[in-house]
């Protein structure tokens, strides 16, 4: 839609330039029109607009997907607006349904505080600490209280809540919604009421809740939060979204010499999305290395310099350097000129089948004996997880000091 349209003036170049960030990788931003009020009213009052994440510290760590939408709330904080980094500390004793085919156990209040001691210490590795506001959503809820609880369940309706695509397609396959649940949705919304946010970030898979968010506020007198929804990052298998439970992911807090090699293992095709959801380059540097690429440039160069900035990042520029010249170094020593090629399909495949079908293991156990050993290793890195699958690619598997296959999986 049109802002000049929509606002009745054309956006100032700020203003336009605002929206673009904004909408750099994202699925939704609803409404757009809206969002173009609020940036161009921040523009001529100087007060910065609300912008709220919120996360539950359902596990000790932070992974590469987390930061798609932290790294879109540092953009925003960098245009001046202020930044709320929400701590689900009592929505984590709910337990977020979404996406769920079953009811997700809540975890214990010492399980949430222990998580949550972590959490803005790897998040502060992508914003700016100085300028975000840390809350935690224990503030207002507890205070709530029965009374409070119910007057806000009052202010949504069941049917409404059965819209929810994970709550619909549970009940109509008879699997069980505790009340509880219910409480989910309301309760992240009201952490919008409560923090008077003008957009609210998450994944695709929250869009439901921060709708509510909307609803609640307006239901409150207050002027509806904008939503903006980033994509789900897809983990080093290229087909699963980055999880720890699916041992597809990269840890911010994992070694420079790890998470570069990790990176090189994404797939060519991965790489490129990686970079938008990713990467602080600009769209038209993005585009011209994608033209160069296609130009006939190695498509490993693209992803050195990926990984190098994802390193540097979460480490320092040396230790990105020393983790590319600890890369080099072990390609080179390790691996003979001429070794067998072996091309394969099915991709995502696990590492013991792939060392089955690559004739580097007589059978699935072997594969796994040697893994707990730690005797393989995929492109120079060593292998200790049984779990791993690896995408669409070419990769160097390594078994013992002797013994390579150059695989590309398809």
């Amino acid at each position: 839609m049109n802002p000049e349209f929509v606002t009745g003036q054309p956006p100032s170049d700020g203003v336009g330039r605002a929206l673009e960030i904004s909408l750099r990788g994202a699925d939704e931003l609803l409404p757009q029109d809206e969002w173009v009020k609020k940036l161009q009213r921040a523009e001529a009052t100087g007060q910065p607009l609300r912008i709220k994440l919120g996360l539950d510290p359902t596990a000790p760590d932070i992974h590469f997907g987390h930061t798609v939408v932290l790294n879109k709330m540092r953009q925003l904080q960098d245009l001046g607006h202020t930044v709320i980094f929400l701590i689900g500390d009592f929505t984590s004793l709910i337990g977020d349904p979404s996406g769920r085919n079953s009811t997700r156990p809540p975890l214990t209040a010492e399980q949430i505080r222990s998580n949550a001691e972590t959490y803005f210490a790897q998040a502060k590795l992508v914003l700016d600490e100085s300028k975000t506001e840390i809350r935690y959503n224990s503030e207002w809820s507890d205070p709530l209280g029965a009374r409070g609880m119910i007057q806000l369940a009052a202010k949504y309706t069941v049917a409404r809540m059965m819209e929810r695509d994970d709550f619909n397609k549970r009940f109509k396959a008879g699997q069980s919604i505790s009340v509880h649940e219910f409480l989910y949705p309301l309760m992240q919304g009201y952490d919008s009421v409560a923090l008077k946010s003008d957009l609210e970030l998450g994944g695709t898979d929250q869009k439901f809740n921060l709708l509510v968010g909307r609803h609640l506020q307006q239901e409150y007198g207050q002027e509806p939060q904008c939503i903006l929804t980033m994509p789900l990052l897809e983990g080093l298998d290229g087909v699963e979204k980055m999880s720890k439970s699916k041992n597809n992911y990269i840890g911010i807090s994992e070694d420079a010499n790890t998470m570069f090699a990790k990176t090189l293992s994404i797939s060519d095709e991965l790489m490129w999305k990686w970079y938008t959801l990713l990467s602080f380059r600009s769209l038209e540097e993005i585009a011209a290395l994608k033209a160069e690429v296609a130009a006939g440039r190695n498509p490993k160069d693209a992803k050195v310099l990926l990984a190098k900035e994802l390193t540097a990042r979460f480490h320092s520029a040396q230790a990105a350097e020393a983790a590319e010249q600890d890369f080099i170094h072990r390609s080179r020593g390790g691996v003979p000129d001429e070794i067998p090629e072996v091309t394969l399909s099915g991709a995502p495949l696990g590492i013991a089948q792939l060392l089955k079908q690559a004739n580097l293991a007589p059978s699935t156990s072997e594969g796994n004996r040697l893994i707990d050993g730690g005797g393989v290793r995929v492109d120079s890195a060593v292998v200790s997880d049984k779990g791993l699958k690896l995408g669409a690619g070419s990769y160097v598997l390594q078994v013992g000091k002797r013994r390579f296959a150059r695989v590309h999986l398809a």
